[in-house]
């Protein structure tokens, strides 16, 4: 019979390094799933001979998808066992992730990509259960080593799908994907504990209760808001990063998919991000990271006054700087509201990461725009307006828990 978790300060004896491990390695699959496309955009879209403003509509309804699913499906996770509704959810994507690979025509393609979108939110269960699972004094640090592996997976999944793509072709990916997240979604269930729910409410009680908390929480408020438009600067460069590397430095999906790499560096800042929440306050390392993000894509702005070769490597060193300053940021938000109410952890994170996703969406979609008619320029434009938004949101923040 498995062991029954509830929310205690002793909860650090149900965790161990094998299941930290296991948690960051599902979140970071499972998420993953929605960020396949980006660098195979060009190669899907002469499979489909689609337009680049309409190949573009792939990570925006997987975006989407995953705003819709973290909305509705994620406040599940305080009225069920969130070890059931991990292996459930993760099956799923399995089997969205080969109706994805199956797809015969674009119309199939974008249903699946949102399809993807749903189910990936089984990251956003993953990340509640680790919290659970820690004790208040830990909180930080283990959410933020899991964060490492769902926030590697993110970057890290631009690499392996842009390389499979142009050597097997972007359909190999999804079957990968699938294959992947079936062994360890089946691990994760293996070795979590059961968990006791921690509300009553009925399905729509419980949704209603979301405008609850954010009416109710000026620090939901603020960490969802400051958040929202950072993911909004990151999607539009990860978004369009592809397709600008082809028409203006003639790269493939290969080169593309490797500065994932820059990207996953920054993955790195998540677990010390968490201990600095512990030591110093999460809210100090919000305006840290936030201000790391918008100076990292005004450095972008110089790229006309320089050299071919040094072009490309100051688009890897912001790469690097925006994705540390915004797995910071994120990993300091979700302390925060962690903090704001441990009965309501799924609902919160819910929240926050339905505000991260419209954000990944509007990124998606006006980033493309932003290239299709300005220009790289107008995309490092819109990134780092957005962010420096994000910015001003935090230091508008006046205390600590906020």
């Amino acid at each position: 019979m498995s062991q029954v978790i509830t929310d205690s300060p002793h909860a650090d004896s149900a965790l161990s390094t094998k299941t930290v491990f296991l948690l960051a390695a599902g979140a970071g699959l499972s998420v993953a799933s929605i960020y396949y496309s980006q660098p195979m955009l060009g190669i899907m879209g002469k499979t489909f001979n689609t337009s680049v403003g309409d190949s573009g509509m792939v990570p925006t309804l997987t975006q989407i998808g995953y705003a819709l699913g973290i909305l509705l499906l994620a406040p599940l996770g305080d009225r069920h066992d969130r070890r059931r509704i991990i292996l459930i959810k993760g099956l799923l994507l399995a089997i969205t992730l080969l109706l994805c690979a199956f797809s015969s025509s674009f119309p199939l393609l974008l249903l699946s990509s949102l399809a993807i979108g749903l189910t990936a939110t089984v990251a956003q269960d993953i990340i509640p259960a680790a919290a659970t699972l820690s004790s208040d004094r830990s909180r930080g640090k283990t959410v933020g080593m899991v964060m490492t592996g769902l926030l590697a997976g993110i970057l890290l999944s631009r690499v392996v799908s842009g390389f499979m793509a142009e050597y097997l072709g972007w359909r190999s990916v999804y079957f990968m994907a699938a294959g992947g997240v079936l062994i360890v979604i089946t691990a994760v269930w293996r070795v979590l504990p059961a968990f006791t729910p921690q509300t009553a409410l009925s399905y729509p009680a419980l949704l209603r209760s979301l405008a609850k908390l954010w009416l109710e929480h000026p620090a939901l408020r603020h960490a969802a808001l400051a958040q929202g438009l950072l993911s909004i600067a990151f999607s539009a460069f990860w978004s369009t990063l592809a397709i600008m590397l082809s028409e203006r430095y003639q790269l493939g999906s290969a080169v593309a998919g490797a500065f994932g790499l820059a990207g996953a560096a920054g993955a790195l800042a998540a677990p010390l991000a968490g201990m600095l929440a512990d030591r110093h306050g999460p809210n100090y390392v919000t305006k840290a990271g936030a201000a790391i993000v918008v100076a990292s894509f005004s450095l972008m702005f110089l790229l006309p006054l320089l050299p071919l070769p040094a072009q490309l490597a100051l688009i890897v060193v912001s790469a690097v700087g925006f994705d540390l300053g915004i797995q910071a940021t994120l990993v300091a938000h979700q302390t925060i509201i962690y903090a704001i109410n441990p009965a309501a952890r799924s609902r919160l994170n819910a929240i926050l990461f339905t505000m991260v996703f419209i954000g990944m969406a509007s990124g998606a979609a006006l980033g493309s725009k932003a290239l299709e008619s300005f220009g790289w320029p107008g995309v490092v434009a819109l990134a780092t307006l957005t962010a420096t938004a994000g910015l001003l949101i935090r230091l508008l923040a006046r205390t600590a828990k906020s």
